[in-house]
């Protein structure tokens, strides 16, 4: 990966492109808050830790999907009974994922890269699965132009590793343009059975390249 695009093209295409969007798009981004803090209450981001570049952990910004109800016991409910319709609208047409602009221009993420998944799965991943975070991760990718989360966990990894094996200007176009495609169809939001995607528990006995 030792080429200019991969060194030095590709930050500064992910930065001016985050800014124009950023500024373009200030109008809807306005709305779309506007409409979360109605609906399912403030705040309207969605604020994680998530594993970045070399597992160093950043913040992870999204709109809101998740109303904040609770059982008996005080704890939240499960994903899929606090996603409401509004919500499943919001992350079936990727609105949701918007303010990862925010992430983008920061350079905690690329337009281009394995997904951020969740900072617990960091000493889960075999060796082979870990090389997904030897690239920037990413608003999208090899993977969700793939399936997305209709996926399984191992066929994720695998399409994520590939990419960054084969990182290039002309891989990070197709899967720009296949992620708009993907996106006006809808495709692979959630796993068959769940609301997005089961918990990646680790891999017991699996082969290593």
């Amino acid at each position: 990966m030792g080429n200019i695009y991969n060194k030095f093209v590709k930050r500064l295409l992910d930065f001016f492109f985050a800014l124009i969007f950023i500024v373009a798009l200030s109008p809807l981004l306005a709305v779309l808050a506007s409409m979360v803090s109605a609906k399912l209450g403030k705040p309207a981001l969605f604020r994680q830790e998530r594993p970045g570049k070399g597992g160093k952990p950043f913040i992870l910004y999204k709109f809101r999907s998740m109303s904040d109800r609770a059982g008996p016991d005080g704890q939240p409910l499960p994903d899929e009974e606090r996603l409401t319709g509004f919500g499943r609208k919001l992350r079936s047409s990727s609105l949701d994922e918007l303010p990862e602009l925010i992430n983008i221009l920061r350079g905690d993420m690329s337009f281009v890269g394995p997904r951020p998944l969740l900072m617990q799965y960091l000493p889960r991943y075999s060796p082979h699965q870990a090389r997904r975070h030897e690239v920037r991760q990413g608003l999208t990718g090899y993977a969700q132009v793939h399936g997305r989360n209709a996926i399984t966990w191992q066929e994720k990894f695998d399409y994520d590793v590939w990419y960054v094996d084969h990182l290039s200007f002309r891989v990070d176009a197709g899967i720009v343009f296949r992620t708009l495609a993907a996106v006006l169809r809808r495709d692979g939001v959630s796993a068959e059975g769940d609301a997005t995607m089961p918990e990646f528990m680790g891999n017991g006995g699996e082969m290593e390249d």
